[in-house]
């Protein structure tokens, strides 16, 4: 389980001084992506270099915070902008791990916050955060800063001011907090370290090499962003082959209170760390099953779109002067 919040909640008190105007630019080196893995292993393959952007839209700036071989994806209903136990809108996402393992700086920078406080400020032990880590990194976008949280520590390696590079371990994981086990409150920040200024780590986190994402909106035949629909992506393309293994993954739809969309993609739902291939995507809607063929693309983002009736197709994204006004 992870943290409760509701939808009322005020803003979080500001841990960080005013950031710097400019920002360094990352350099890129991406190398081509090949597919080699299957959706039977239960292997996953180191992830690709960061910053890795395959388009000029994404930016895949950040190495995985625990380090594994074996696939360990986010828990299916502690993704981004789910809601569970009533209201409580989740701000970023979950990563299973076991009590005191590693957390790693997913990128170079300060540490500006470690330990208990982080929501409600101060020196509070009953912070929903519990014990956490927050770094504020030495790159941005688009002349914005970037921060990371790590929550739910079981203690922390680093101390506030200290200076961490990639992979630096800064903490343990751990049960404090606002949770039911051990696990990884992972969050990314754009803009300023504050609780309504999260994006989904999915479209940040380096993806698996030869793995994909598959991201786009869920939508109303009118064209409303529907909340909370769920999304099944199956193995098996052939509905009617049952001598073949049908492994399926599920993804929902944002609650959108207190959520922020990426301003490019301006998606609704995302599942990431999706071995390349081909899958059958099924959207139910009014006692309706609408299905599609997709395929996940090493490396890459599939952008999908659902419009009730309309079905689901394989697009791109729309186009922001159109649908997208950033927030006030």
């Amino acid at each position: 389980m992870e943290m409760l919040f509701t939808s009322t909640l005020t803003s979080t008190p500001k841990n960080t001084s005013t950031p710097t105007p400019t920002l360094p630019s990352l350099e890129f080196s991406i190398p081509s992506p090949t597919a080699t893995t299957t959706t039977e292993s239960p292997w996953r393959p180191p992830a690709y270099p960061v910053p890795w952007a395959p388009t000029s839209h994404d930016h895949f700036y950040f190495s995985r915070p625990i380090a594994a071989k074996d696939v360990k994806l986010p828990f299916t209903n502690y993704r981004y902008a789910n809601v569970f136990f009533g209201d409580h809108v989740h701000t970023g996402m979950d990563i299973p791990a076991d009590l005191r393992e590693s957390v790693l700086a997913a990128g170079d920078g300060k540490v500006v916050w470690a330990g208990y406080g982080l929501y409600r400020g101060g020196i509070s032990l009953d912070d929903p955060y519990g014990i956490s880590v927050v770094i504020k990194h030495s790159f941005g976008y688009q002349g914005q800063p970037l921060f990371t949280v790590y929550a739910h520590l079981d203690e922390t390696i680093v101390h506030a001011g200290d200076i961490v590079a990639a992979g630096d371990e800064i903490g343990l994981v751990g049960n404090t907090g606002e949770s039911t086990g051990p696990h990884l409150h992972f969050e990314v920040r754009v803009g300023e370290n504050d609780f309504f200024a999260t994006r989904n780590p999915a479209l940040w986190l380096a993806p698996p090499q030869g793995w994909g994402v598959l991201a786009g909106q869920i939508m109303s035949s009118g064209g409303r962003l529907l909340e909370n629909e769920s999304v099944y992506i199956h193995s098996r393309l052939d509905v009617e082959n049952e001598d073949e293994e049908d492994e399926v993954w599920i993804a929902k739809s944002y609650t959108m209170e207190g959520i922020n969309s990426d301003p490019y993609y301006q998606e609704n739902f995302v599942l990431s760390d999706l071995p390349a291939g081909y899958y059958r995507v099924n959207i139910p809607y009014i006692w309706t099953v609408f299905t599609k063929v997709i395929e996940i693309r090493p490396g890459e983002v599939t952008y999908i779109t659902f419009e009730g009736w309309k079905g689901i197709n394989v697009t791109e994204p729309p186009k922001p002067e159109i649908l997208f006004a950033p927030a006030p």
